[in-house]
């Protein structure tokens, strides 16, 4: 099985929303990674391609929408 990585900014204001989300969930085959930055964090999702690429593509419209 082929397996993608994708990494998705998330600003400051938001970072510890989805940190507590995920380390409150069963992500299955997603693993996660954060990178703090100054003004963010870079949250880096791998797993089945198919399965990374809607992870990301959900956080991006998450992180768009600002809630």
């Amino acid at each position: 099985m082929s397996e993608a990585t994708y990494v998705t900014y998330v600003p400051k204001s938001m970072r510890q929303q989805l940190r507590a989300t995920l380390e409150s969930e069963d992500t299955g085959a997603i693993t996660w990674r954060e990178k703090k930055l100054r003004h963010g964090s870079e949250f880096y999702f791998s797993g089945p391609v198919g399965l990374a690429r809607r992870t990301h593509a959900f956080l991006t419209s998450w992180v768009a929408s600002g809630t």
